[in-house]
């Protein structure tokens, strides 16, 4: 009994350390039906998309994490839209520091400015 209550807390304890907490935000652009997402200890940030094949099925077009957009220094990341309605980038925001970046899809890849106060 011992040895499975010990076995059990062993596994309540590394679960959340193992699993990716996310945020999402949509792209503020009103015709953009873009998603981005942040881990949020890391600051890794990606974006998908719904897309179209010829045979008009749709398909998620996901692009992944390109120059700047990689893990950074650990941390508290988080996402926010601006208001713009034009706007296709979001603001990848390091909520301790205060740090920002700009954060948006270039070509294939999610690419992210240097991050800056």
């Amino acid at each position: 009994m011992k040895r499975s209550l010990g076995l059990a807390a062993l596994v309540l304890t590394a679960g959340p350390a193992l699993a990716g907490d996310y945020v999402f935000v949509a792209a503020p652009q009103k015709d953009l039906n873009r998603i981005y997402r942040v881990e949020r200890l890391t600051g890794e940030v990606g974006a998908c998309q719904y897309g179209v094949k010829e045979d008009n099925t749709g398909v998620t077009l996901c692009f992944p994490a390109g120059e700047g957009a990689g893990k950074q220094e650990p941390g508290d990341y988080t996402l926010i839209a601006s208001s713009h309605e034009r706007e296709s980038s979001v603001f990848r925001v390091e909520q301790r520091t205060g740090m920002m970046s700009v954060c948006y899809v270039w070509k294939d890849q999610v690419i992210c400015t240097p991050p800056a106060k």
